[in-house]
């Protein structure tokens, strides 16, 4: 089981910002100028590497994704039932599966297109096939416009976690609102909870540690419960 550093997730673009962000660095990092008077192999060769570096960076960006977001199956129960009852299981794992049916389609996509390119027999022939290619693969992830929002969010919750080893030996500290749980984290550990002389300060989990009979302990505050 691994241990996941949740602070260290890469954001999420939107479905806009991920597609600007690939056509932008398709136009500046791939040649721009083609004429008429090139051999048709050479103009074949300029709109398939525009198509295959869109294609690239796609697949780059969605498997960036994919890979650091952790698999429910991979990481400790804890974390595995905390993202269930945050976020839903199911939805989050359709997250996921979506954007990698999208990653496979657009390589689809690629391949398919190149193949027609390359017995495209004119200038204009080959453009039409590149627009088309580059067209299908943006409409493809407009449709991604949720699920990139839900995992953005997954992502920015996640993120203000606090760091919690489940193999640690533990004390949940629980109970009725300004009864003293933070009070008592505090005296008890490095941690510095914000104490105030009315309910509900605490509105998240906070987490401190301290050294009992040689042993390390890891001790959560939580918020008030009714």
């Amino acid at each position: 089981m691994s241990h996941h550093n949740f602070k260290t997730l890469t954001p999420v673009p939107s479905a806009k910002d991920f597609i600007d962000v690939i056509l932008s660095k398709t136009q500046r990092k791939t040649p721009t100028v083609v004429h008429k008077g090139y051999a048709i192999s050479r103009i074949r060769s300029f709109y398939i590497r525009k198509v295959k570096f869109t294609q690239s960076n796609y697949h780059e960006r969605l498997t960036t994704i994919l890979s650091e977001f952790p698999r429910l199956e991979e990481v400790h129960p804890f974390y595995a039932d905390l993202i269930n009852v945050l976020y839903s299981r199911d939805h989050y794992k359709l997250a996921l599966g979506q954007l990698n049916t999208a990653r496979n389609l657009i390589d689809g996509i690629a391949k398919d297109y190149i193949r027609m390119i390359k017995y495209g027999d004119s200038l204009y022939r080959c453009k039409q096939l590149k627009r088309a290619a580059l067209g299908r693969m943006c409409t493809l992830m407009k449709k991604m416009k949720a699920s990139l929002g839900y995992l953005e969010q997954v992502r920015q919750h996640l993120s203000r976690l606090p760091d919690i080893d489940p193999s640690t030996r533990t004390l949940l500290i629980t109970g009725y609102p300004n009864v003293g749980k933070s009070s008592f984290i505090n005296k008890i550990s490095r941690a510095d909870v914000d104490v105030q002389n009315y309910a509900f300060t605490t509105k998240s989990l906070f987490v401190g540690h301290f050294d009992f009979h040689y042993h390390r302990w890891q001790v959560i505050d939580t918020p008030g419960i009714l």
